[in-house]
């Protein structure tokens, strides 16, 4: 069983990730937090297989979490979950190592597909995201 760690400031997000992982035994939220700092912290102390990941937390970017997370994990796989579709940001989120930026409004559809990509070492970046040069 992979044990994920949910990162959003938003209780509903994470309550409503949990429901789409209850479908999966394959899959288990191991953890949630609320801001960068607790992602930081929890993840310490839980040692997740995967991160997914929000972008804009109260505290810290979650690019700047990513960061450090694969410092503090680094064998754990990091999946941006977010609202922002920038190319940008999108190339900013990766180069910090995640292998996933799924958009929230896809989440429906692109979650376990995006979970086993990534699981099995490659990258899944949500449709509609189109990524500036090489990463």
């Amino acid at each position: 069983m992979k044990r994920i760690l949910v990162v959003d400031d938003f209780a509903v997000w994470r309550r409503f990730v949990n429901t789409l992982l209850t479908v999966t035994p394959e899959w288990q939220i191991h953890g949630e937090a609320a801001s960068g700092a607790e992602a930081l912290t929890r993840a310490q102390e839980l040692q997740p297989d995967l991160v997914l990941l929000d972008i804009n937390l109260p505290d810290i970017n979650g690019i700047e979490v990513a960061r450090q997370l694969q410092v503090i994990i680094p064998n754990a796989r990091i999946v941006f979950l977010t609202s922002e579709s920038s190319s940008h940001l999108a190339n900013a989120a990766l180069s910090t190592g995640a292998l996933g930026y799924l958009l929230k409004s896809q989440i429906v559809d692109e979650l376990l597909p995006a979970l086993e990509s990534v699981f099995s070492g490659k990258r899944f970046i949500s449709k509609g995201i189109m990524l500036q040069g090489s990463i």
